[in-house]
C-alpha cells in the first residue's frame, strides 16, 4: 500500500481496552488503514504512553476494573486537552455517551464493530485530522509579541489590542482573573495564553464549564469526593482543583455557579483549603484560578444570585472581550485565518469571499461572535463547490443584510441648520437604502426598517419618493410608484 493511498491513515493510535481478544481486534483493524498502534490494557499503563507523548489519538472502552474509561479521559483531558479520546462501550445508552462526551471524549462509539468498522475507521480519520489540526497550528512566536495560545485570536482593532495587552501584562502574576464577554469572543483562549505564560505553564491546566454540569455534580467535579458520599460513589476521586494543584484551573460560565457552591469556592479562593464531597479531613491547593462569564454579574448581585465578596475575590484583574459587532474591521482578517487553516487541515480548494459576499459578511451582526464567524466559513468550505464564494451562497439572513451602514447625521456647522430639514432628508435617505436594498419589496424594506408596512407606505407618499431605474440611454430615469 503506498503513502499515497487515500486509504492509508499515517497516524499513532492508543486502544486502551482490558479485554485481550477486543484489543487485538481492533489492533487489526487499525493496522490494516496504516496506523502505528499501541496497546494497554487499563488507565495506568495508558497515562504512561501519553506522558510519553507521540500520540494521536486514544479508542477507550469504557467499562474497566478499577480506574474506568469515563475518568481515564478526564486524566488525558488534563494532561493534553488537545488529544481526541473516543470512547467505546458495549453499554450503550444516552446517559453514558453524556457522561463520556462531558468528561472531553471527543467521539462516542458502541460496540461490537463487526457491522460498523467503517464508522470506526470514519471517526479515527476526523479525530486525526482534528488533532492534527490543532498540534499543527501556524505558531505565532514569529509574529511580534505573540503570545501562545492567541493565534487563533486575530485582529487589529484598538479594543481587542487593549484585551490582548491587558494579557500580556497579567500572564507573569499569579492574580485572579476575570475574563468578560459574550459567547463566542474567546475567554477560553485568553485563559489558555495566560497560562502558558505564567511561571505554572509546565503544570496542568484544568477548564471547568460551570454551566453544562449539574449542580448536583460540579461539587465533586471541582473538589471530588470520598467513596461512599453518594450511591453512586464507588471509589475516591480527585476533583479539578486536586487536578490543577501547581497549575491552573479555568472555571467558565461561573455565573451559573449556585450560591451553595460560591461559599465553597470562595474559601478555596481565600486560603486555599477545600473538603471532598463526603469528608471531613482539610485538603490543600495551590491552583491558579481563571473564571469567566458572559453574564453581568453585578446585576447578579444586586438580584441575589452571585455573591459581592466572590465577585471582589474573582474581579483582581478583569479582561473585557469585544464583541465581533464591535470590530468589523476584524472580520476580513479572521475569515483568511479560517480559510488558511481550512485549506492547511483539510487540503481544501477554497481560496476566499467575493467582495460582495465579504461586504455582507462585515454588514452582519454576528451575535454568536468569532465561534459563529468560524462555524460559517467551515460550512461553506463543505457545501460550496466553487473556489470563491459569492452572496448567492451564503445563507438566507446574511444575504438579507444590508451591504453598508445607515447613513450617518451630519455634523452641525457654524451657521447652524434646520432641524426639521435636516431629520426629514436622514428619513429619506434611510428609507430610500432600505427600499434599494430589498429592490423595492415593501414588505421587507419594513421589517428591515423595524416599521409597520402601512407606516412604511405612508411616508413613501409622503415624501414623494420613487424607484430609480437606468434609462435605455444611460441617463437617469424616475419611474413611479
Amino acid at each position: 500500500m503506498s503513502s499515497e493511498d487515500p486509504t492509508v491513515l499515517s497516524a499513532h493510535i492508543l486502544v486502551v481496552e482490558d479485554e485481550a481478544l477486543c484489543r487485538r481486534s481492533l489492533e487489526r483493524v487499525l493496522r490494516r488503514i496504516g496506523c502505528t498502534v499501541s496497546t494497554a490494557p487499563g488507565a495506568a499503563e495508558a497515562l504512561e504512553i501519553v506522558a510519553a507523548g507521540g500520540i494521536d489519538v486514544v479508542l477507550t472502552d469504557l467499562k474497566m476494573p478499577g480506574v474506568d474509561g469515563i475518568e481515564l479521559i478526564r486524566r488525558i483531558s488534563a494532561l493534553d486537552s488537545e488529544l481526541p479520546c473516543v470512547a467505546m462501550t458495549a453499554f450503550g445508552g444516552h446517559q453514558r455517551s453524556t457522561e463520556a462526551l462531558r468528561a472531553g471524549a471527543f467521539w462516542f462509539l458502541e460496540k461490537p464493530f463487526d457491522k460498523s468498522r467503517a464508522t470506526l475507521e470514519y471517526v479515527i480519520r476526523v479525530a486525526v485530522e482534528r488533532s492534527g489540526a490543532a498540534r499543527n497550528k501556524p505558531a505565532a512566536a514569529h509574529a511580534p509579541d505573540a503570545i501562545r495560545g492567541l493565534e487563533s485570536i486575530v485582529g487589529k482593532s484598538d479594543t481587542l489590542r487593549r484585551s490582548l495587552e491587558m494579557v500580556k501584562r497579567v500572564a507573569g502574576s499569579d492574580a485572579t482573573v476575570l475574563i468578560l464577554g459574550e459567547s463566542g469572543t474567546g475567554k477560553e483562549l485568553v485563559a489558555r495564553a495566560i497560562h502558558f505564560h505564567s511561571r505554572r505553564s509546565n503544570a496542568n491546566y484544568v477548564a471547568v464549564n460551570c454551566g453544562a454540569i449539574p449542580e448536583t455534580l460540579l461539587e465533586s467535579e471541582l473538589f471530588g469526593h470520598v467513596r461512599g458520599a453518594f450511591t453512586s460513589a464507588d471509589r475516591h476521586r480527585d476533583g479539578r482543583f486536586a487536578v490543577a494543584n501547581g497549575g491552573t484551573i479555568f472555571l467558565d460560565e461561573i455565573g451559573h455557579m449556585s450560591p451553595n457552591l460560591q461559599v465553597k469556592l470562595l474559601r478555596i479562593l481565600q486560603d486555599g483549603t477545600y473538603e471532598r464531597v463526603g469528608s471531613s479531613i482539610t485538603e490543600r491547593c495551590d491552583a491558579r484560578t481563571i473564571a469567566a462569564t458572559n453574564q453581568d454579574l453585578p446585576e447578579a448581585i444586586r438580584e441575589g444570585r452571585f455573591r459581592d465578596d466572590l465577585f471582589y475575590r474573582l474581579n483582581v484583574v478583569p479582561i473585557e472581550l469585544p464583541p465581533l459587532r464591535d470590530r468589523h474591521d476584524d472580520i476580513p482578517l479572521l475569515v483568511d485565518h479560517f480559510i488558511r487553516s481550512i485549506r492547511e487541515g483539510e487540503g481544501h480548494h477554497l481560496q476566499g469571499f467575493t467582495p460582495e459576499a465579504m461586504q455582507k459578511l462585515c454588514a452582519y451582526k454576528w451575535p454568536g461572535n468569532v465561534r459563529e464567524l468560524e462555524s460559517l466559513v467551515e460550512r461553506m468550505a463543505i457545501l460550496c463547490s466553487g473556489d470563491w464564494i459569492d452572496v448567492e451562497d451564503l445563507p438566507p439572513l446574511l444575504q438579507d443584510a444590508p451591504s453598508a451602514d445607515l447613513v450617518q447625521a451630519p455634523r452641525v456647522p457654524e451657521s447652524g441648520l434646520s432641524f426639521q430639514k435636516v431629520v426629514g432628508r436622514f428619513e429619506s435617505d434611510i428609507i430610500r437604502q432600505a427600499l434599494d436594498h430589498t429592490k423595492w419589496n415593501k414588505s421587507k424594506a419594513a421589517q428591515l426598517l423595524g416599521l409597520n408596512r402601512t407606516t412604511l407606505l405612508e411616508m413613501i407618499k409622503k415624501k414623494g419618493l420613487q424607484r430609480r431605474t437606468p434609462a435605455p440611454t444611460g441617463e437617469p430615469e424616475t419611474k413611479t410608484l
